[in-house]
């Protein structure tokens, strides 16, 4: 396919992004399929490339480049070398790009691949018309979900790592943040069968969205002394494992904090610099396994997140915030600013 394409483009290492209407149309490798896209939605990995802070200037290279990674659409071209795919598949998209060569490849966590390629972030992505997408990369979407929800996908694989890292049947989670990914992983805290979730955020509407997806209590973290809190509510033990997806230096401590002794801790979102601990007080004298997530892992997370997709009273509809076109980038983004709960989608 030939032709100029309308998408959201990366131009410069600076920060902001640049809405266009001449970008050439992807020309795809035989390694590849040319996906029309149908939603993009908005993630924090998008905020950092656009504010272009360390995460980004260390990892673009190429600008001008389109960005933009949890997506879904319909293939409308095929590589030679791809098998299995035809035009008009319904598909979303894994972001990881692995070499398939290195150690971790070879020991199955192709997801943190030594030669790790992103979708959207290293490689041209789907704030766009059009975007080319690598074979491993293509993930089926079943014919029940819409592409705005397809394109949720991707932000739900990372946090039900999460969920599968805490290990969290039968437990008591602290999730902290509730945004989209913290809307889900409480969603699916409950489909993995834990006993009790406990989620906090700064928005009180967040919370109850939170409600929505069944926490069964919601704490202010502004109002209320988090680590306190879920002390009190859980006979002063402190919670079993705690999930952070906002990757506040504070919001992390105050998480380590609300831990029983031998707790379990996950970070999934990602902080915007270094973050100090008290590594002899909250982690080592009280034996906390402290752990972190990479996106998801390759294909297991996706086929865990179809599940939880068919449990009684799972919904992504809650996670929703609000449908813009590719044009009203900024203002999606004015939304995530001002805390308007749920995930903003681009639409071409």
């Amino acid at each position: 396919m030939t032709g100029t394409m309308r998408g959201i483009c990366k131009t410069s290492p600076a920060p902001g992004a640049e809405y266009r209407t001449d970008i050439p149309i992807p020309q795809i490798t035989e390694d590849q399929v040319l996906m029309k896209v149908h939603a993009t939605a908005i993630c924090g990995t998008d905020l950092h490339i656009y504010n272009w802070g360390d995460y980004a200037a260390n990892r673009m290279k190429d600008l001008p480049m389109v960005f933009g990674h949890e997506t879904a659409g319909e293939i409308v071209e095929v590589g030679k070398n791809v098998t299995g795919w035809k035009i008009g598949d319904r598909i979303s998209v894994e972001t990881h790009i692995p070499c398939d060569e290195c150690f971790q490849c070879g020991i199955g966590n192709r997801h943190i691949c030594e030669n790790m390629k992103l979708f959207g972030v290293t490689e041209p992505g789907a704030f766009a018309e059009y975007a080319p997408v690598p074979k491993e990369c293509i993930v089926r979407l079943d014919d029940e979900l819409s592409y705005e929800q397809g394109a949720m996908l991707e932000a739900m694989g990372a946090g039900v790592h999460g969920v599968e890292k805490a290990d969290v049947k039968g437990k008591t989670v602290l999730v902290s943040g509730c945004g989209p990914i913290g809307l889900m992983v409480v969603g699916a805290c409950r489909a993995h069968g834990a006993k009790r979730v406990i989620a906090c955020d700064l928005f009180d509407e967040k919370l109850e969205r939170a409600k929505a997806m069944g926490a069964d209590e919601v704490v202010n973290s502004g109002r209320e002394d988090v680590a306190e809190t879920v002390r009190r509510l859980t006979g002063g033990s402190g919670a079993d494992a705690a999930i952070d997806i906002t990757g506040n230096g504070q919001a992390i401590e105050t998480g380590l904090k609300a831990l029983r002794k031998a707790g379990i801790f996950v970070s999934v979102g990602l902080p915007n610099g270094k973050v100090a601990l008290d590594l002899t007080e909250d982690i080592i004298y009280r034996e906390i396994m402290y752990t972190g997530v990479s996106g998801r892992r390759m294909l297991e997370t996706w086929e865990d997140c179809m599940q939880i997709l068919q449990t009684p009273g799972f919904s992504l509809e809650p996670v929703i915030g609000g449908i813009y076109k590719l044009e009203a980038f900024e203002d999606a983004l004015s939304a995530i600013r001002n805390g308007v709960p749920g995930k903003m989608i681009l639409v071409p």
